[in-house]
């Protein structure tokens, strides 16, 4: 029975192995899935074809989600071990030199410089190894104590730099891999909707291995961040492409 479907539904992503753990697509946007094949035609001496026949075939999904998930991404993508902790910045952070030096807030769990600007003299400042001239700096990145030159003393400056935060959030270190190696997982796509009638109806789409060749993050000036996800379907080994079933 044919039905009217809407919404975006629910979307899942559930790994491969035993007593896999399902990640959920988080504020779903927009979901796709596109069924194609390349079609193969046979002409002869006339301008259209006299057989066609189906030739290769694929399937593709798309899923734009709302939050930038590092579970998911890991679960579909990157297919790392997860660690706890995180990178964290300060952008901009205004500090005043004395005696030649200042220390950053968070110089403690210092990690990388990203510049120093000088807002006297409307420059950015010049990083050197050590003994800083007038305009120039140096840090220690083991405490996030910056050196600079006395001319500076007094000088409103503004410092960006990381800093890690081993008790919050969670990290992946990604290593160079042999070509080859991807991330095989299953989806799970399902959706209800209650018609005008009052009967619900229920839509349901299983693919048993999919993998995902891109991941997109575009950050904008003035709008959430909404990464899409391009997926593709493949035969699971035992012959199994989809599932799909629906209410009627």
């Amino acid at each position: 029975m044919a039905q009217s479907v809407f919404g975006v539904g629910f979307l899942f992503a559930t790994p491969a192995g035993s007593n896999p753990t399902p990640t959920r697509f988080g504020r779903l946007q927009d979901v796709s899935v596109d069924f194609s094949y390349d079609s193969k035609l046979l002409y002869g001496s006339n301008q259209y074809p006299l057989e066609q026949a189906r030739g290769k075939a694929k399937i593709e999904l798309k899923a734009t989600v709302g939050v930038v998930d590092p579970a998911l991404f890991n679960s579909v993508y990157f297919g790392l071990a997860v660690a706890s902790g995180e990178t964290l910045n300060s952008v901009d952070e205004s500090q005043t030199p004395s005696a030649g030096s200042f220390t950053v807030a968070n110089g403690a769990t210092f990690s990388q410089d990203l510049g120093v600007y000088n807002t006297v003299t409307g420059l950015w400042m010049r990083r050197v190894a050590a003994t800083p001239g007038p305009g120039q700096y140096a840090v220690n990145t083991m405490t996030g104590v910056y050196t600079t030159n006395t001319a500076q003393n007094g000088q409103l400056v503004r410092a960006s730099y990381t800093y890690a935060s081993p008790s919050s959030g969670s990290s992946l270190s990604f290593s160079n891999q042999l070509m080859g190696a991807s991330v095989i997982f299953s989806v799970q796509l399902v959706n209800k909707f209650k018609g005008s009638d009052g009967v619900v109806r229920s839509l349901f789409l299983n693919f048993p291995a999919v993998v995902c060749p891109k991941l997109t993050m575009p950050l904008k000036l003035d709008d959430f961040t909404l990464p899409q996800l391009d997926m593709s379907a493949q035969d699971d080994g035992a012959g199994n492409v989809f599932n799909y079933s629906m209410t009627g």
